[in-house]
């Protein structure tokens, strides 16, 4: 072509998260039985829909509005809904004009860095949930500004790092977090998050909290939304019903804006995502209308507290596997349904691997994993693929230097859980020792 069509960063982010479903479904025809713990679908991961939700749904598909387009903030009547929810905790307060639907928090995401200046960043955690580094460092052409996430520390964030970070870094006007955490399942404590506010507003910054796992946390552990703690500054909270209902296939999510009127250039920001919305018209609109009938539902805190103790379940079971690997740096998962693990510097080379006994496989591992720039917990990844059928997420794919993987604690019999652990376990020992 005449011209570039695409900015140069065009095609080097990937999505390893979906990347390696790939190679997986490669290694099925060789007749390996993959379990699937690299994508937090649970409804993959055979979640049961009650039927008083799906009758709820069904309802609301046989009334004829739910056929036609919504306003584009989305339903009113779902909005006001939200809104008491927000405003009954006493933090922030909100109207249905702070409340903005998107087909999904990816579509969400798209919109909240597109619409940014280019020169303007926001500061993000690492390990971070690719879309949203991703989403940033494409806008800005440039490589995610980051603080860390310890793993030596339960994965907190070192918040005099953070706070220097915003100070000698000016492009910054944002802060990004995700409570509880994809991908090392932290919750954020409440004095963390007070902090971070401080930080926010001693440096007339916006916060951006992506909460779609607020409410599925769990071994005692305690967080709030943002709007708990969030004052006078300005913020955005990222919500939706993908992983609390769960209906990920709903593509259903919403922002929260607070504080709208306390900063001029937050309104331009936050009138700018709405005017990109306007393009596309609305949201979709079934999704939206039962999302008030289904939370008032009566059933609805059983459901939620129910699968909220099985995650806490597996989550004691993969930290009982793992824990006292040597090598490994683990946390017991806390919030959302996600462990991620590190390698301890050193642990890993580019010589190690695992026994693959059919050849074929054996053949198509190593072509990947000896190809140019495989990082070393992705080579893992692979062999392990292969030589168990156990799929996982290689960490350093997370916008992060530390090497080691993430899973999912989808699984639904804990006796499943328990071998596809102890099996994990065997073979990083096994792999370390190689």
């Amino acid at each position: 072509m005449r011209n570039q069509l695409v900015p140069p960063s065009a095609g080097k982010i990937t999505y390893e998260i979906r990347n390696i479903v790939n190679v997986a479904e490669k290694l099925q025809k060789h007749g390996v039985k993959i379990n699937w713990e690299n994508i937090g679908d649970p409804i993959v991961k055979g979640e049961m829909i009650p039927d008083w939700m799906k009758e709820i749904v069904a309802k609301a598909a046989m009334e004829n509005d739910s056929y036609g387009y919504a306003h584009t903030r989305g339903v009113l009547e779902t909005r006001e809904f939200i809104c008491n929810l927000t405003n009954r905790r006493g933090g922030a307060q909100i109207t249905p004009d702070d409340i903005i639907f998107f087909n999904g928090l990816g579509d969400a995401i798209a919109k909240l860095y597109g619409v940014l200046n280019h020169e303007t960043r926001i500061l993000m955690a690492s390990p971070s949930y690719t879309t949203h580094s991703s989403a940033e460092s494409s806008h800005a052409n440039a490589p995610a500004i980051c603080f860390s996430l310890d793993p030596n520390n339960r994965w907190y964030p070192d918040l005099a790092k953070v706070r220097n970070i915003v100070k000698y870094n000016p492009a910054i006007a944002g802060i990004m977090i995700i409570n509880p955490d994809n991908p090392t399942g932290m919750a954020y404590p409440v004095e963390t998050l007070k902090e971070i506010v401080a930080i926010a507003k001693e440096h007339d910054l916006f916060i951006l909290a992506d909460e779609v796992y607020n409410n599925i946390v769990y071994n005692g552990e305690k967080t709030v939304p943002i709007s708990d703690v969030i004052g006078d500054v300005p913020a955005i909270a990222m919500k939706g019903i993908s992983k609390e209902l769960p209906w990920p296939g709903s593509r259903c999510g919403w922002i929260e804006v607070y504080n709208f009127d306390k900063d001029e250039r937050f309104q331009h920001y936050v009138n700018a995502i709405l005017n990109t919305k306007m393009n596309e018209v609305c949201s979709t609109t079934l999704p939206q209308k039962v999302i008030p009938a289904i939370m008032s539902h009566p059933q609805y805190p059983v459901y939620l507290e129910e699968r909220t103790r099985r995650y806490e379940q597996m989550s004691n079971i993969t930290w009982n596997f793992l824990k006292d690997v040597p090598g490994l740096m683990v946390n017991r998962t806390n919030g959302a349904f996600y462990l991620a693990v590190a390698f301890k510097d050193g642990m890993l080379n580019d010589r190690q691997s695992l026994p693959i006994e059919n050849s074929e496989v054996r053949e198509l591992v190593e072509s990947l994993v000896n190809a140019p720039g495989v990082s070393l917990d992705k080579r893992f990844v692979y062999y392990l693929l292969a030589a168990t059928g156990i799929c996982i997420v290689p960490l350093s794919s997370f916008n992060t230097p530390l090497q080691g993987f993430r899973v999912t604690l989808l699984e639904k019999d804990p006796a499943e859980c328990e071998r596809i652990y102890r099996i994990l376990a065997e073979k990083i020992k096994i792999y370390l020792a190689s």
